[in-house]
């Protein structure tokens, strides 16, 4: 790969959504009833049952997409938005796609008894070798958000062999000091356990202003028969120990790191990839994001996903979205050489053309 600075215009040679055939549009329609319907399971596992939602046909000729959600969401309210976006559809009919819901965090799930001794971090991630197993999967691509960022995180440190690509959003992989913990303690008594997940949740401009979307998961959350097992999860995340990652001792496969721009976790998310190996790690900090890029920013999500997937040998001739082709702004990147930074490369996006997707050995740091 060269280092020099260059422009580069790719053409497309099969627009995705434009002049569809017949065929093409039933394969959405059936990937988006799919979606919609989905599989539900109840996989037992060395440390509990875990609530499972399997969309696609279990082909295990690719590796499954497997999601895990954040405190206060289940996977509906958490990728819903994301996997039904419409330019999302091309990879929801080429993936098997694997929703876990943490335990007793799923819609309709029973309010745990008092006193029940919910799973740690580490058990929840123990828990995810018997999912792969039902499915007969041998890898996935984890998807994550906040908590169930850490805990692909984990899963993929301690199983290296059955990750192959991690989109990490929100990720914090610090435990909490002791001044982030008299905080919580002091947040506790001020503030409703809604109050405190909805502040995990969003930036305060996005609670400053009270969105639809703040106000519509402040509501969900309140009035959530299974609230206990709500705050149990949230005990827990705030009870998570470092995961002691460096570039010497990181996961083994490619990392895209995601954040919004406004999001709470934005200095966590930086501060990781710092710790990361440059040559296999994208950071992608979106503008005019807040803490969910994935509910609020679905459809540039969609776009770097692809690049992501196509990075890693997937979906190589697939050409991008019209959102590339309408955009003319050109992105920055900066990749790494014999693991340090080198000189940048910029490239051209224009309403004729692509952009080259990144491969896993080049750390872009990009602002839609």
């Amino acid at each position: 790969m060269t280092t020099e600075m260059q422009e580069i215009a790719i053409t497309e040679e099969k627009p995705l959504l434009t002049g569809q055939t017949d065929g093409t549009k039933d394969a959405e329609l059936a990937a988006r009833i799919l979606l919609d319907q989905g599989q539900e399971h109840s996989v037992e596992t060395p440390h509990g049952v875990l609530h499972v939602t399997l969309h696609g046909t279990r082909t295990t000729r690719r590796p499954a997409i497997l999601t895990f959600h954040d405190v206060g969401l289940d996977s509906k309210s958490c990728f819903s938005t994301l996997f039904k976006f419409e330019e999302m559809q091309e990879i929801v009919k080429n993936f098997t796609l694997i929703h876990i819901d943490a335990p007793g965090q799923d819609e309709g799930a029973a309010a745990y008894p008092a006193g029940y001794q919910y799973p740690s971090m580490e058990t929840i991630a123990e828990m995810i070798p018997a999912v792969l197993q039902f499915f007969n999967f041998q890898t996935v691509i984890g998807v994550g958000v906040g908590a169930g960022a850490y805990i692909l995180s984990k899963f993929a440190l301690a199983n290296p062999d059955a990750v192959e690509g991690l989109v990490l959003i929100n990720i914090d992989t610090n435990a909490r000091g002791w001044i982030d913990w008299a905080a919580q303690k002091l947040s506790s008594v001020t503030h409703s356990l809604t109050e405190q997940i909805l502040s995990h949740l969003f930036s305060q401009e996005e609670l400053s202003s009270g969105t639809d979307l703040v106000q519509t998961h402040r509501e969900r959350i309140s009035k959530a028969p299974n609230l206990v097992n709500i705050e149990l999860l949230w005990k827990t995340y705030n009870s998570r120990r470092d995961l002691n990652i460096d570039r010497n001792s990181t996961f083994k496969c490619p990392v895209m790191l995601v954040v919004g721009d406004q999001a709470p976790y934005e200095d966590a998310a930086v501060e990781c990839n710092s710790k990361m190996d440059p040559t296999t790690t994208s950071f992608l900090k979106m503008a005019d994001a807040g803490g969910l890029p994935q509910l609020t920013q679905p459809a540039k999500l969609t776009e770097a996903f692809k690049y992501f997937i196509q990075g890693m040998g997937y979906m190589a001739s697939s050409c991008m979205t019209r959102l590339s082709r309408s955009r003319t702004t050109s992105l920055s990147s900066s990749y790494s050489m014999d693991g340090s930074r080198s000189r940048s490369r910029t490239l051209s996006q224009g309403s004729q053309g692509g952009q080259m997707p990144p491969s896993p050995s080049q750390t872009m740091e990009v602002s839609c």
